[in-house]
């Protein structure tokens, strides 16, 4: 061998001694989230359902999880953040009664309307309150809208229509067109129905803007409704909240003398002000209420170089219980999909975060209650955050994990709101991958899982969802298997993990995904920023720019 070959190869093994061989990313195996989802699924976990047994099984076995990969507690020193909250069934007493000028019509519950309270009261009377129409029950003060301007609906019953203004025009200027803003969600109405005073709230249903039946609505009739115990702290309640099917809601309108084609149509117009109706109702509600704890899991991984910045994983643990039996007997509701796929998705993540090298911002993993009760767990977190939102930098969310098998694309709930997106694209363009819009925007799906708790607080927040592209099928075979899901297994008992039907490799993609995305922004000095025309632009800026 000759003498520079020689030194040459010498100098290599030197400099290669000298340098310590990087760690490689963590790789994800269908290993990784199998057994988990197998666990948490399993009838012995009896559907994890808040304030039962189900729910003792299912944070106990978290907490061990998060103990034996060796992540610390995330509560100083507990796994646990308690969530008080108080289970309310309202029962309402007969029929609804409106009445004018010495006329009345009566609307049957459950079959006309669906209405419950927040009030913990024994009972609630309403007593000829009067009734107002409140367009869409809107203040969006960036749109240039304002439903209750010039209204007074202090101490009366407010009439407001689902969705938006924009629903239905096909422009995307006017609030976002056929993609719901939040101001059309159901929850935001109610909220805004208190803010003006009102006494009571009924939304006008209709399947198309609503992107549900009323018979998704009628599963609320005489059943129990979780919500956060504000006991000390109490807000204003209206006496009710509801829905009023459309024909209910027409005859309403016939009844106080008003076109609804007409009335309909103009709310639909900029500078609309809503209109007494002339109207009053009456109502009776029975409650019983009941106060109890569930528990929020929360482990941390501390960053090395800015231990006090922080990105936090969620996904919520909880389901239905044990419930309705199905037409086999089955009782149990064990959410294979939703979300124990999610929760093992979590804790497959943290594993992968204490296993690499150690991120430079801290990362929380947190697995949240009483999502599918109305997101309270993840409410209850961003109302006490254990970490300050100034210095949390953002949300991933993981709300059913693709059981599919291998997908091009993914489903951006949401898409336009904030610049996670953006690092979830440049991850996924170096995968030959590539994100689509959610193919049913009118649902507002970024609305209905917990990184919209995060985002009310100004936390930019990523939550995508299973893509339709299946890899060797095409994008109809992938569309065929979402609407399946969605019409024989969605909310049944019969959504079991099934490894027959499952196929977990487009799973395990997804979570690298996730772990990417989310190991990127850890070690970075990026703090992602809400984008123009996000209804949660003005909170994130109102607060960091102090």
């Amino acid at each position: 061998m000759k003498k520079s070959i020689v030194f040459a190869f010498i100098v290599a093994i030197g400099i290669s001694a000298c340098q310590a061989p990087k760690k490689p990313t963590y790789q994800f195996q269908v290993s990784d989230l199998e057994a988990n989802l197998i666990t948490l699924s399993s009838d012995e976990f009896m559907g994890r359902m808040p304030f039962t047994e189900g729910e003792k099984i299912t944070t106990s076995f978290l907490e061990s999880e998060f103990k034996a990969l060796g992540l610390e507690p995330g509560n100083g020193d507990s796994y646990f953040q308690d969530v008080p909250m108080v289970s309310i069934v309202s029962k309402p007493v007969g029929n609804m009664e409106l009445k004018k000028s010495g006329q009345g019509i009566s609307l049957e519950g459950f079959k006309d309307f669906v209405i419950w309270t927040q009030k913990t009261d024994s009972l609630v009377e309403i007593k000829d309150a009067e009734v107002v129409f409140a367009g869409f029950g809107i203040v969006a003060p960036e749109y240039g809208w304002n439903d209750y301007a010039g209204l007074d609906v202090k101490d009366k019953i407010v009439v407001v229509l689902v969705n938006d203004p924009g629903f239905g025009t096909e422009d995307s200027t006017f609030f976002k067109g056929n993609t719901m803003t939040y101001y059309g969600r159901w929850t935001y109405k109610y909220e805004e129905a208190a803010r003006q005073g009102a006494l009571g709230c009924l939304i006008v249903h209709n399947t198309i803007p609503a992107g549900y039946g009323f018979n998704v609505v009628q599963g609320k009739h005489n059943q129990p409704i979780l919500y956060l115990d504000d006991r000390g702290n109490e807000v204003y309640k209206t006496g009710f909240e509801g829905w009023i099917t459309l024909p209910s809601a027409k005859k309403l309108f016939e009844f106080a003398g008003q076109n609804d084609a007409e009335l309909l149509a103009k709310a639909r117009k900029p500078g609309f002000q809503g209109i007494p109706l002339g109207v009053s109702l009456s109502t009776t509600i029975e409650v019983e209420a009941e106060y109890n704890v569930s528990q929020n899991v929360v482990a941390k991984v501390t960053g090395k170089t800015k231990p006090d910045e922080y990105l936090i994983y969620t996904a919520h643990w909880d389901h239905f219980g044990i419930g309705k039996p199905d037409e086999t007997g089955d009782s149990i509701y064990n959410g294979a999909l939703d979300n124990a796929s999610g929760t093992a998705a979590l804790l497959a993540l943290a594993k992968a975060f204490k296993t690499d090298a150690q991120p430079d911002r801290t990362v929380i993993f947190l697995a949240v209650t009483a999502e599918e009760q109305g997101l309270w767990g993840s409410a209850y977190y961003a109302q006490n955050p254990i970490y300050p939102k100034e210095k949390t930098v953002a949300n991933i969310n993981m709300d059913g994990i693709n059981p599919y098998g291998k997908m091009k694309d993914v489903s951006i709930i949401g898409a336009g709101q904030s610049e996670m997106e953006d690092l979830l694209n440049v991850e996924l363009e170096k995968l030959g991958r590539y994100s689509a819009p959610e193919p049913n925007p009118v649902a507002g799906y970024y609305f209905r899982s917990d990184h919209f708790n995060f985002a009310k607080i100004g936390i930019p927040a990523l939550y995508f969802g299973t893509g339709i592209d299946h890899f060797e099928k095409g994008k109809e075979y992938g569309k065929s298997l979402q609407e399946d899901y969605v019409a024989n297994y969605y909310h049944k008992p019969n959504e079991e993990y099934d490894p027959e039907r499952w196929n977990l490799d487009g799973a395990v993609d997804d979570v690298q995904l996730l772990y990417h995305v989310g190991k990127n922004l850890a070690n970075s000095d990026k703090w992602p920023e809400w984008k123009a025309g996000s209804e949660f632009k003005a909170v994130r800026d109102g607060y960091m720019k102090k």
